[in-house]
């Protein structure tokens, strides 16, 4: 597998991920950046995009879902309750839903999906071999903001309880919606929300 960091448009900077398998496949994550750099580096690797996988639906993690979706005919993964079409949650399609503790398998990979509610009620985080893409729920030293018209934060602290539950080792790289990556062993030794 290869995997490429793209940010997002600014001021979000929201972290985006293209993941492309030893089969050719590739699946991005969070499509927040300008769709050419997604196709650029499909181009460069030979890849096709097959799928697209949200972590939840907010505008700065979606932009670019609908353009990628429509040229490469690609699986769009989200959570109906993100599927909106508001201001902040602008998209309403989704071809596909996750299941709770659920597994997507792409060529080589597997994708475990977990539902997190909180910062919005269609939250998932997915983990793909050591690699866990939290999207707006877990951060390095924080989590996503709760003050949000669709956000709930006991939902949050359920969510975060349960990914401190999950049998994952504390090597597992944490790649979150923005800021820097971390582990979730440091996480959960030093992250206020997830130690209390």
């Amino acid at each position: 597998m290869k995997i490429f960091h793209l940010l997002g448009f600014a001021p979000y900077y929201t972290n985006s991920f293209l993941l492309i398998t030893e089969g050719g496949s590739a699946v991005v994550i969070d499509p927040s950046a300008d769709p050419k750099k997604y196709n650029r580096l499909l181009g460069e690797h030979n890849a096709k995009l097959t799928h697209i996988f949200l972590t939840h639906g907010h505008l700065d993690h979606v932009s670019a879902a609908e353009e990628l979706r429509k040229q490469w005919n690609a699986t769009l993964y989200l959570d109906p309750a993100d599927a909106r079409g508001s201001t902040m949650l602008p998209l309403t399609i989704s071809d596909a839903s996750y299941t709770e503790g659920g597994e997507i398998t792409v060529d080589e990979l597997t994708f475990k999906t977990w539902h997190t509610p909180g910062h919005t009620p269609g939250c998932w985080c997915i983990l793909c071999g050591e690699h866990f893409f939290t999207g707006d729920t877990l951060f390095q030293m924080s989590i996503g903001r709760t003050d949000f018209a669709e956000s709930n934060h006991q939902d949050m602290v359920r969510s975060l309880k349960k990914l401190c539950e999950l049998d994952l080792p504390d090597s597992t790289i944490v790649l979150p919606g923005h800021m820097d990556f971390t582990t979730l062993g440091q996480e959960k030794r030093m992250n206020p929300y997830l130690r209390g």
